[in-house]
Parts: structure tokens; sequence; C-alpha cells
């Protein structure tokens, strides 16, 4: 560690270095915690959506691309375990609950491996799967290493949530405890949303500063992604980036969530961060305020123009799809494997 980076974490030493999380406390999730998105209700695929869908695989077998995306894509494509995990703060519920409900992570990890996933990410806890949190303790982060290790996935990205009401030294030390378990499950990628209230602005900025050269030192990537507020499109998200000021500290673009949070054009939106872009969370959109569990083509954004853009600045970071349709596991697990598929042919003619 450079002596510019000792004096930078002076007063915050690093928690838990050899047994991660064995000396943290089992306490109830705080609500003042920030989340990811909420329920929202499933409309039936469109017959716009349907031609959409079927004009992507007419031009990707124009394109002899076909074949070479049939068993996945050469782009690295994950999923979150949110469409099977949907209502917020709810214990596990039996899985013939409709979505939205929370049927667990272990069903969460069957259906993206049996929509043919290779990658997981950990996007949303429950009161009983805290993942990365801050209560986590060794044994359960233990645990989870090996469910996810027999599920026959890898996960290689967390959310890292946020307490901005806290004290400063307090918040850091939170976080900094979530950078630790993440490195013990050797995740590559910490995903953080912002913070709504103006009046927390500056003092995220400050956890993020530290967050991020904690985060480098653990060799975990900070990312944050647009989620209204102070990540609400691209002029928060510059703001927030040079305010923070840190190489550690990228985004992974949301088109979906630009559309649901401004009403803004994803693509215009896109292109004054694109040169920052390292990963893409897949949803699609219906318009402002509007739904977001649907299939890809049902709403708005136009991801061959977004992956258009990307492309032309070299974007080849992993992209994570967020959301599907349906309320049964068949139906869910249908919807996220169609998803992986359009992106696939998406990939396949930009």
């Amino acid at each position: 560690m450079s002596k510019k980076s000792s004096q930078r974490f002076a007063g915050y030493p690093r928690l838990n270095p050899p047994g991660i999380g064995k000396n943290i406390p089992d306490q109830p999730e705080d609500s003042r915690t920030r989340r990811q998105g909420g329920g929202m209700r499933t409309p039936a695929m469109p017959r716009r959506a349907f031609l959409q869908t079927a004009a992507l695989a007419a031009t990707a077998l124009a394109a002899g691309a076909c074949q070479t995306f049939a068993e996945g894509s050469s782009r690295p494509i994950g999923c979150f375990n949110r469409p099977w995990m949907q209502k917020f703060g709810s214990k596990v519920q039996p899985p013939d609950t409709p979505q939205p409900a929370n049927w667990g992570f272990d069903v969460a990890l069957k259906g993206i491996k049996q929509a043919g996933y290779k990658m997981a990410g950990l996007l949303t806890p429950m009161p009983d799967e805290p993942f990365i949190g801050p209560q986590a303790r060794g044994e359960y982060l233990t645990s989870l290493k090996r469910r996810i290790a027999d599920a026959g996935l890898l996960v290689n990205m967390g959310a890292l949530h946020v307490k901005p009401e806290l004290p400063l030294e307090e918040a850091i030390r939170d976080i900094r405890r979530q950078v630790d378990h993440a490195q013990f499950l050797n995740l590559e990628w910490l995903l953080t949303f912002g913070v709504d209230q103006r009046e927390h602005y500056e003092k995220y900025y400050r956890m993020m500063a530290d967050a991020a050269d904690y985060a480098e030192e653990a060799k975990v990537k900070l990312v944050i992604k647009p989620h209204g507020g102070g990540s609400g499109a691209s002029e928060e998200i510059r703001r927030c980036l040079g305010r923070v000021n840190r190489p550690n500290f990228k985004v992974w673009y949301d088109a979906g969530n630009i559309l649901h949070y401004t009403g803004k054009d994803p693509v215009e939106e896109l292109k004054p961060i694109v040169q920052y872009v390292t990963g893409f969370c897949a949803k699609d959109c219906t318009g402002e305020k509007g739904d977001v569990m649907i299939q890809f083509g049902a709403g708005r954004v136009d991801f061959i123009a977004v992956f258009r853009e990307l492309k032309k600045a070299g974007f080849n970071g992993p992209t994570y799809v967020e959301c599907a349709g349906g309320q049964t596991f068949a139906e869910v697990t249908d919807g996220a494997r169609a998803n992986r598929l359009f992106l696939e042919k998406v990939f396949a003619v930009i």
C-alpha cells in the first residue's frame, strides 16, 4: 500500500482481513438502506414486442449468426436474482406464490441456471438473505459461497447499499464491511445506486471516494447505475463522477432506469457518459414511472441503438439481465431465458 493510501485509510482499518465477517453481530436490516426498484405488475407481451423480437431473429439469421449464439453469446451475459425475488423486505415465500414474491435465493439460482446463464449477480437482498450486507456473518458467507458453487454458477457482482443518515464515520465502516464481504466472495464488481435526497449528496460523494479507494485495495471495482435522485441521468452521474473523482468509480448503464426515473431518451443520456461505462444492467421500461418487469422489446428501450453507441466507445463489459415477465417459476425462468436470447440477437447485429 502506498504512503498516500495509508494516510487515506487512517482511522478506518480494514475490518476483518483473515476471517471476513466472523466478528460481525447479527442485526436487523436497516430500513434506511437504499434499495433497488419495487414490485411492478407484469403485462402480457404486446404485438410490438413480438414483431421486434422476430425482426431481430430474422436479421441474425441473415447475418449467419444464429448458430454462433445458439448456446450463448461471446459477450458476457449474466442474470440478477431479482426476477425470482421481487417482493422486497419479505421472508421466503412458497414457489407457487405468484410474482411479485420472494421465492428465495436457492430458487433464483435454479432459475438462473435453467435459463442458460453461467453468471449470477447479487442484486436484491432479503431479510433471510443479506448477501454482502453488513449484518452478514462469516458462517452465512461461507454457506453462500458453497450454495453458489453447488448451483454450477459464478457470481462476480454484488449490490452495495448505503445509509446516508448515519454519521459519516459509521456510514463508511458500514460500506467497508460490505467491501470486505465482496472480497471474501471473490466478487469483481460492487454496484451502488446513489442517493435520493439532495441533502445527502455531499456525504454520498465522500462515502464513495473512500469506498472506491478501499475497494481498489481489495481488487473490487466500484460502479454506479442510474437510479433517480443523485444518479438520475447523465447530468447527475457526471456530477457524481466528478465529485467522487476516483479512477475506481465508473458506471454500469441502465437504459430502462433512465426511462423509468426521468422519462429521458436513454441513447442521448448515454452519450455524455459512455466513456465511463464498464457494464450494463439490462431491463426494458414502458415509460416514466412505468413497468420494468417485462420482456425485452415490450417497452421503449431501443437496445440496438444503445449497444451501438456503447460499441462505438469500445465497450466490452458484462451485461446483466435484471428483469423478466411472468408470475410462475416456469414463466419467469422462460422470460429470463428469452431476454438472454434477445440480447444475443442484438449483439449479433450491432
